[in-house]
């Protein structure tokens, strides 16, 4: 959900990002809205869903963020789409203060943009479907 917010809020225009699930809780977690809503992003557009939210409009790019080192479970998809993956902990997982809290929210804000700027650098038009993936393979080490 942050990444979706992030991502709609600075996308080129023709861009857009729909968040989704494994086990959607049906809820937004509330420090991630406050966080968004903190950096000027409409959170009114976002809700808690699994992939059969875009069943009828199928995406051409799967970017899972699931946190694979701590056994979560990614959402898999089977369509014809490019896929990669940008695994990130998820700052919800953290324990501690309040400061401490945020400061793991912040900090995934961080590098979920630092990997959209490398995203919204490439020219998806010039480049293959191969080309695309391992660029984006690229990017999710960052």
């Amino acid at each position: 959900m942050l990444s979706e917010g992030l991502f709609n809020n600075t996308a080129p225009s023709g861009m857009m990002a729909v968040s989704s699930g494994s086990f959607p809780s049906g809820r937004l977690n509330p420090r991630a809205v406050s966080t968004l809503q903190g950096l000027g992003v409409d959170t009114s557009v976002l809700y808690s869903k699994d992939s059969e939210s875009f069943q009828n409009n199928p995406p051409d790019i799967v970017i899972t963020v699931c946190d694979k080192a701590a056994g979560e479970s990614c959402p898999v998809y089977f369509g014809p789409a490019i896929k990669s993956h940008w695994g990130l902990a998820d700052p919800s997982d953290v324990e501690g203060n309040d400061d401490e809290v945020q400061a793991a929210f912040d900090a995934t804000v961080q590098h979920i943009q630092r990997r959209f700027a490398a995203l919204f650098t490439l020219d998806l038009d010039a480049l293959s479907a191969p080309e695309i993936k391992q660029a984006l393979d690229r990017i999710g080490e960052l």
